[in-house]
């Protein structure tokens, strides 16, 4: 089996960035506040959100992230779809067009405010933590 040429590395950066353009685009649609419901979705710091998601940085978002990026920041198909191809350019045999992806739903829940913004974070994480454990178990059982 032939394995497809990989990009050099300045069509590679373009690659990455095109994806990213569009990612930013559909954030800056959003409302405020979707960057950080990104970062406490990842268990990540905004920090990281930012590498990812600013075409300034040559930062590949990691495939393993596609989805809860889809689910936060609210992916029409059409956005989805023209995101997939850029990725899927940039990152031949990575994802395919379908990343294997399933489709999410949003669920709120309602928790005590524990009266200190970073223990408040980390109960955050914590539960997004337990819910990707859980539904990856669950992916695997199916």
């Amino acid at each position: 089996m032939a394995k497809r040429p990989q990009p050099e590395p300045k069509d590679a950066e373009a690659a990455i960035r095109a994806y990213k353009t569009i990612l930013s685009t559909v954030i800056d649609q959003r409302p405020s506040g979707t960057r950080q419901r990104l970062a406490d979705t990842l268990g990540k710091h905004r920090s990281f959100v930012t590498q990812i998601t600013s075409p300034t940085y040559s930062t590949p978002i990691p495939s393993k992230h596609l989805q809860a990026i889809f689910s936060v920041c609210h992916f029409s198909g059409q956005e989805r779809d023209a995101f997939l191809a850029a990725y899927h350019a940039a990152h031949p045999g990575k994802a395919s067009h379908d990343s294997g992806l399933r489709r999410s739903r949003h669920i709120s829940l309602v928790v005590p405010d524990l009266g200190d913004d970073r223990q408040n974070a980390a109960l955050d994480r914590a539960i997004n933590e337990f819910i990707h454990k859980i539904t990856s178990i669950a992916g695997k059982s199916g």
